[in-house]
Order: structure tokens, then sequence, then C-alpha cells
């Protein structure tokens, strides 16, 4: 058991900042392009509002939507994946809740999270 530990542990990110629920977040993904002839690695920005967390552990997982040319995209990333290049917090929500699901049904003005002071 503490072999599985141990390894999980060396494999877990340390440069993740206090991520809270309904903080608006700026992923850099690590995106990677290929073609017949050759392979290319880029980094592709996520912005949007961490209205999830699930699991615990290396196995954690975040949920992120943002709102792109007035349709919702959700994207389910691992939190210590090697895909992510780094997260960074640009502002923290104030929310009362620990789900953020009912955004789905809401756009416009309803569809905003209010600012931590």
């Amino acid at each position: 058991m503490d072999l599985i530990k141990f390894v999980e542990e060396s494999q877990m990110r340390k440069d993740l900042p206090e991520l809270e629920i309904g903080d608006l977040l700026r992923i850099h993904l690590k995106v990677v392009e290929r073609n017949e002839k050759n392979t290319r690695e880029r980094i592709q920005i996520f912005e949007g509002y961490l209205i999830a967390r699930d699991g615990g552990g290396l196995t954690e997982t975040i949920t992120v939507r943002k709102t792109s040319y007035g349709i919702g995209v959700e994207k389910i990333l691992p939190l210590h994946s090697p895909t992510i290049d780094k997260i960074e917090k640009v502002r923290s929500g104030k929310v009362r809740r620990a789900k953020l699901y009912y955004l789905r049904d809401r756009s416009g003005k309803s569809a905003r999270i209010k600012e931590r002071k």
C-alpha cells in the first residue's frame, strides 16, 4: 500500500494554485499537431470557470466551463495530467455551491459569477 502511495506522490504536481469552485482559470494545454511529415507541439489556452472537482489524489479531475460564440463548452481535465502545462487563477468567484451545474441552463447576465473581494 505504501508503494502505491509513493509512486502516486512522485507523479503529482506541486505547482498548482489554490483552486476553489467558481474561480476563473486560464489553463495552458499542450496540443500535439501531426501531419504526414512532422509533429509539432504548441500551447493552447482554455479560459473558463471551475464548476466542479471530483476525486482525490492522482486521479482528481476538474470541470471547466466557458462560453464560446454563444455555445457552452465544458472540459473535464485530470488535474495532475502532463498535458496541462500550467494553471493560472485569473480571479476568485463568490459562490455558495460545491457544484455549479446550474450554469448550464443560464446565459447572459444570470450566468455571471461575482468576484470575491
